[in-house]
């Protein structure tokens, strides 16, 4: 899975490169957190499986995706299956468990996290991404776009402690996202599309450059890419 986890901007991938790089970036905070048995909730193709078995002390990683869950890759299959209500798992299975970019499609989030909780061992660790600034997909299974606020409220509510949630990116990576959905993802004849990258690729970069996520507070009149947080049961 090297275009999640080898990322280079290209022409191509305006739209998917700030995103996935972001994620990356998150996930590689928290690498050294994990340890023993991962639960990848809405796992899809598991892009990230072999970077975290790689580089963490993860044991044995499980891949668990909705029954009815898009198939991107026909070659992988998710380890298991459930029914967006009950987790095919005993109490306290897991010690860490992370979800990629899947909260916005869960329509009772409170369900899913509740599951999350209820499989984690005590002290286990939570990782999760969300989109802000990201265009409708998977519809009509598209639910949610999470505040930190919201987010935070949720996860409390379920049980979680030391919520940890950061901003992927700020006004000038949003811009640049922006405009990288916009190139790649909106309506334009092929050759638009193509010119349009090539003379956007250079500020998107530079737009990207400028930003700092680190830095971003949650205040009014901020912008953000996404969010990605960490906590634990």
């Amino acid at each position: 899975m090297k275009d999640f986890v080898n990322i280079k901007l290209s022409l191509k991938n305006l739209d998917t490169y700030y995103i996935r790089k972001s994620i990356l970036v998150g996930l590689s905070k928290y690498l050294g957190d994990f340890n023993g048995t991962m639960l990848d909730i809405g796992c899809g193709k598991m892009p990230y499986r072999d970077y975290i078995l790689e580089n963490s002390k993860i044991s044995k990683y499980v891949g668990l995706d909705i029954e009815t869950a898009l198939i991107y890759d026909k070659k992988v299959k998710p380890d298991c299956t459930w029914d967006g209500v009950t987790m095919p798992f005993d109490d306290e299975s897991f010690d860490c468990a992370f979800g990629t970019e899947v909260l916005e499609h869960c329509a009772e989030p409170e369900v899913v996290l509740s599951e999350v909780y209820r499989i984690l061992k005590p002290g286990g660790i939570f990782f999760f991404t969300v989109p802000f600034l990201w265009n409708l997909h998977e519809v009509p299974n598209d639910e949610y776009r999470y505040t930190p606020f919201s987010l935070e409220r949720h996860l409390n509510k379920c049980g979680f402690l030391n919520v940890s949630i950061i901003a992927t990116g700020g006004w000038h990576a949003s811009m640049a996202q922006m405009m990288g959905l916009w190139v790649r993802r909106s309506p334009l004849s092929s050759n638009k599309r193509k010119i349009l990258s090539y003379f956007l690729k250079p500020m998107i970069k530079y737009l990207i450059k400028l930003d700092n996520p680190e830095t971003v507070k949650f205040i009014e009149g901020q912008m953000i890419t996404g969010l990605y947080g960490h906590v634990r049961k």
